[in-house]
């Protein structure tokens, strides 16, 4: 495999570098063996080349809503030369309709924090459509259980993002699954990330 820098257009996001291996050694255990990974909202799309590169038995579909993100992940992907890494396309998780019709599993890694809470029920409602049962969806980032941040740090990154914009803000674990089990998918597992963070896995079931 031949490897270049990433162009211009590539973005870089810290946290990235810190979180990508534990979300891996989740991931590896958690999604099927064989199929298609859609994942949603993947930003610089650093994440998807890590994940790619990491699984090679899955095909990793990259997503985003921001035009900037969706050149980002095209740059990281043009150098990497991962066969089971495809074009990222455009995705609003809001959305009654999306440019995928099936997947065996969904991912979305620090989205629902920041975006307002229709992205959440458009996320929920969407992996409902596209999963059939025994299908996974993986989230992670910050989220507060019975109500309570679980960290200092946390409650303070909820301020900083509902001052930006009062629709977005850490979310409830206890609120996600009930939106979820609307959908016909139920919480299987909670898992304690570092950085105050956590993986959430979801299983879809027939309602």
């Amino acid at each position: 495999m031949v490897m270049t820098q990433p162009g211009l257009d590539a973005q870089t996001s810290p946290a990235v570098a810190r979180n990508r291996d534990p979300i891996l050694a989740v991931l590896r255990r958690v999604l099927p063996a064989r199929g298609t990974v859609l994942e949603i909202a993947s930003g610089t799309g650093e994440h998807a080349v890590h994940f790619a590169a990491g699984l090679p038995q899955l095909v990793w579909q990259p997503t985003d809503l921001d035009a900037s993100a969706l050149r980002s992940i095209a740059a990281y992907r043009r150098p990497a030369q991962l066969p089971n890494l495809v074009a990222p396309l455009e995705l609003n998780a809001a959305s009654l309709v999306w440019p995928v019709t099936s997947a065996d599993a969904v991912v979305s890694i620090n989205m629902i924090h920041i975006a307002p809470w229709s992205a959440a029920e458009g996320l929920m409602a969407g992996s409902a459509r596209l999963l059939t049962d025994g299908g996974v969806l993986y989230l992670y980032g910050p989220f507060k259980e019975n109500g309570r941040h679980t960290a200092p740090s946390n409650a303070s990154f909820d301020a900083s993002l509902r001052h930006r914009d009062p629709e977005w803000g850490v979310r409830d674990v206890a609120e996600v699954s009930e939106l979820a089990r609307q959908h016909g998918l139920v919480l299987a597992e909670r898992v304690a990330m570092p950085a105050n963070n956590l993986s959430l896995i979801f299983r879809r079931q027939e309602i």
